[in-house]
């Protein structure tokens, strides 16, 4: 670990101490993981520390951990990770949650820390069914307001669940149920028997 990330590391146990659930390094970067409920003390934290200095958050996404690792993931499903960037110290931190509970995650908003996260957490909601609790807009960003479900979670139907046509008689945009029929999507080459044996042509 590099001198920089080293004091990041201290700086981050001094200050946010048995909030941390787990600090692990990896190319370069810092992960700080806190369980839900030091999640917006953390941040906090993390945001007021002068040894820190986290005044800018670049991004947040939702993940769905259900089919990592090929499937033998084997922790909460549903997390919100968080970039943060210190200007005043020129160091990057990332912070991840997990939602307590897998079929109805939830989580504090940070819209109260940093509100240019205000977007990012619509989207999370969106796309993987993340509440954000306290978020002043909680509402689609991406998907149609009538949409049914959330597209980016792993069990998700790639062709979605119901399609729009433009109908002629009634002169109106109308839903159906997706008539799309499954079919291989895998190329051909691929498909041949002996992909990859370059001895036979």
């Amino acid at each position: 670990m590099s001198g920089k990330l080293e004091q990041l590391k201290n700086n981050l146990e001094a200050a946010l101490g048995s909030r941390i659930a787990s600090l692990t390094q990896a190319l370069g970067e810092i992960t700080v993981e806190v369980n839900p409920a030091d999640y917006i003390a953390a941040a906090q934290i993390l945001h007021d520390d002068s040894g820190l200095a986290f005044v800018q958050l670049m991004d947040l996404c939702g993940v769905d951990y259900s089919a990592y690792g090929n499937g033998t993931w084997e922790g909460r499903r549903f997390a919100a990770t968080s970039q943060l960037l210190s200007i005043e110290h020129n160091w990057r931190v990332r912070i991840r949650v997990f939602a307590a509970d897998d079929d109805f995650p939830m989580l504090e908003t940070l819209t109260g820390i940093w509100p240019g996260v205000n977007w990012y957490e619509r989207e999370a909601f969106d796309l993987f069914g993340i509440m954000f609790s306290g978020h002043p807009d909680l509402r689609r960003i991406l998907t149609d307001y009538g949409f049914i479900g959330h597209p980016f979670r792993k069990d998700f139907p790639i062709s979605g669940q119901v399609e729009m046509r433009y109908d002629p008689q009634q002169k109106r945009v109308v839903y159906q149920p997706v008539t799309i029929e499954p079919r291989e999507i895998t190329p051909r080459i691929i498909r041949e028997d002996q992909y990859g044996d370059l001895g036979k042509h």
